[in-house]
């Protein structure tokens, strides 16, 4: 399957270091744990890649590539490629939905799992199909992207949602802002529609049998995260639920310091 791709993804290796692989939100890049691997990469190797429909990887044939089940059986390829025969996992956002499916449907591949800001799915048909009509209209949005300008302009208003906080204000969003504005609109659409929340299957059911440690991470202003996951740990007896201080979705921008101390202290056993 790997034929279908062509990954842009960094691998870094140290003897006898364990692997961490990062997988990144909807509208990121590789790049996007950079400052948290400044602070852990001397305890761990690490591969970050560019997710289907983001940064430099290329999709190559149907747009079914782009889904989460075609998504993730492509990335266990990747790591039999690689050699990373096990290791750890963390997802943010749409990472952490795949990160998550990843884990229920190749267990043994992972000692512990970090989801930040993730979620299982929707359980209820209606919500999903209510989901898909709602990702389509951003869709449309992305789709009238035609400039750099515009792309920026579609990526403030992306940022003004409740979920979001106020990562605005934050010193490093103009940074993070620039890095974003590398993706391509009409690729993003694909992923959106493919790999979008209501598009993926719904976990829920599968969470509850799960043997892989899970820590979930959410930031204590994200009011909707905080209910999914305090649900998500409810279901699941080997999960963690830890809410990240003064921070929103993206808590490993707005709170690196705090995000980095909660990873170390859940994988510091394994």
């Amino acid at each position: 399957m790997l034929e279908n791709y062509k990954f842009n993804y960094n691998l870094v290796s140290y003897p006898d270091k364990p692997y961490i692989v990062f997988l990144h939100g909807f509208i990121g890049q590789l790049d996007e744990f950079d400052e948290v691997i400044k602070q852990l990469c001397r305890e761990f190797s690490y591969l970050t890649i560019d997710l289907p429909g983001h940064g430099k990887t290329q999709v190559l044939g149907e747009d079914k590539y782009y889904s989460i089940e075609q998504t993730a059986q492509v990335l266990i390829n990747l790591l039999d490629e690689l050699n990373i025969y096990k290791c750890f996992l963390l997802g943010y956002s749409m990472g952490g939905r795949l990160a998550l499916y990843l884990t229920l449907h190749f267990p043994e591949r992972f000692y512990k799992v970090i989801l930040e800001s993730a979620s299982p799915g929707l359980a209820k048909e209606k919500e999903r199909l209510e989901r898909i009509k709602k990702d389509e209209q951003i869709a449309i949005k992305l789709s009238r992207c035609v400039s750099k300008s515009e792309f920026r302009e579609f990526l403030l208003n992306w940022y003004n949602q409740p979920i979001f906080g106020s990562i605005k204000n934050h010193p490093e969003f103009a940074k993070m802002l620039e890095r974003r504005l590398q993706n391509k609109p009409l690729e993003l659409i694909k992923s959106l529609r493919f790999m979008g929340t209501g598009s993926q299957p719904s976990l829920w059911n599968k969470l509850k049998n799960n043997p892989v440690p899970l820590l979930l991470l959410v930031g204590n202003d994200d009011d909707k995260f905080i209910d999914i996951n305090t649900e998500m740990a409810a279901i699941c007896q080997v999960t963690q639920l830890k809410i990240i201080s003064n921070s929103a979705h993206n808590m490993h921008l707005e709170n690196t310091q705090e995000f980095v101390q909660s990873l170390r202290a859940f994988l510091a056993i394994y």
